[in-house]
């Protein structure tokens, strides 16, 4: 079941020009194939103006609201660009979810305003709207914009946060329940979304791994530790909020014949943890993109010590598919969504649990399992997830005949 010849409009937390990966850039290229798609940009708010008024991005969109660039910039074929024309209040420092509610609706009807003169200037007509799980600027726009299907995309666990907490503990439910349809890239949040919304699907995790080719033979990093001892590594972020210390250290210490090497930026627990004082402890620090794959392809085993609690237990960890995407065993924390790589990773249920399968990984690769592991790895691509979100459009018994 597909999607095509349609008008689709997306709006979002993070916008076109964030640097870091996104989900909704890649559904949005996806969509795309088919079907014409307006991206909205964040719109401007008070403080954000203030804060980062350097900002060339927020410059440009300065000079959009004076008439002096285009709103709707178009990207790639059958993609534009929105920069709203409007600046929003910036209100979550209000106590009151009520009080907040109230400004907050003033609020997304600024940025509707904005958003239904694109539509007219793009003359689109019966539009998808995708809202990739922005709580608040998204609540009132199926009321004020009236598409044919409005659909909540829910790809974190947002109230773990407290900025999202606090209002978002009332307002998230209500806006997931009004929503034609609902859908997720874990099972977790999938389950979260089937609480309030019958009409809710798990759509899986799309993945570009091109960079991660496992036929290309990198050179060493020549920041990697020398020898032949075994090399176990993790790349990403070194943060607190989703890694477990505990679980390194264990590793670290039990085998001080193997090389534990840590790639990404650290945190200030990370920097000022025990983990500096171990002699088989690396940190090569933070790697541009392109170069993490020459990392992966000289691990012996790849790691995700995901600390779980209420921000990482839905998250689809991006970097296990890249892992595998080179042929690479990985050894990660137990979680619900991590049951989906069940058969291709081995999943530890705490830190001690993580030293045998590291033997057994270490012991038991071989070409076939690092076949095996690319092949699943090169299932999850952006086509499938974004079949899957059609699938759920077309089916729900909420949206208005195409």
């Amino acid at each position: 079941m597909s999607v095509y010849n349609r008008d689709i409009v997306i709006v979002g937390l993070q916008p076109w020009y964030t640097k870091i990966g996104s989900n909704c850039k890649n559904i949005a290229l996806e969509f795309a194939r088919h079907n014409r798609v307006l991206y909205v940009n964040s719109p401007l708010d008070r403080r954000t103006i203030i804060k980062e008024k350097d900002d060339p991005h927020v410059q440009y969109q300065l000079k959009a609201l004076e008439g002096k660039e285009k709103t709707v910039v178009q990207v790639e074929d059958n993609l534009w660009n929105l920069y709203p024309a409007t600046i929003l209040e910036s209100i979550n420092w209000i106590p009151s979810t009520t009080v907040f509610s109230w400004l907050n609706r003033r609020n997304n009807r600024r940025f509707a305003n904005s958003i239904a003169a694109a539509i007219r200037e793009m003359n689109f007509k019966d539009v998808i709207l995708f809202n990739d799980n922005d709580i608040f600027r998204g609540y009132y726009l199926k009321e004020f914009l009236k598409p044919a299907s409005y659909v909540y995309y829910s790809r974190d666990y947002l109230l773990g946060v407290d900025y999202w907490r606090k209002h978002g503990k009332i307002l998230e439910p209500r806006h997931i329940a009004k929503a034609d349809v609902a859908v997720a890239n874990s099972l977790y949040l999938a389950e979260m979304l089937q609480q309030y919304n019958p009409n809710s699907f798990y759509v899986g995790q799309g993945c570009d791994l091109r960079l991660f080719d496992p036929t290309v033979q990198r050179e060493r990093p020549a920041d990697l530790p020398e020898g032949n001892r075994p090399l176990i590594g993790y790349v990403g972020a070194l943060n607190t909020l989703r890694l477990d210390i505990t679980i390194l250290q264990a590793i670290a210490t039990a085998h001080p014949e193997w090389q534990l090497v840590l790639v990404g930026p650290e945190d200030d627990a990370f920097r000022e943890s025990s983990l500096h004082q171990l002699p088989n402890v690396y940190f090569p620090g933070k790697k541009d993109m392109q170069l993490l794959p020459a990392y992966i392809q000289a691990f012996d085993v790849c790691l995700n010590p995901q600390v779980v609690n209420e921000v990482t237990a839905g998250n689809y960890p991006l970097k296990i598919d890249e892992y595998l995407a080179m042929g690479k065993p990985v050894v990660a924390t137990a979680t619900q969504t991590m049951e989906l790589f069940r058969g291709h990773v081995y999943l530890a249920t705490s830190a001690a649990g993580y030293i045998p399968l590291i033997e057994e990984a270490l012991r038991d690769h071989t070409p076939v399992l690092a076949q095996q592991r690319i092949r699943f790895a090169g299932e999850h691509t952006w086509e499938n997830s974004v079949a899957a979100i059609y699938k759920a459009i077309l089916t729900s018994p909420h949206r208005h005949e195409f």
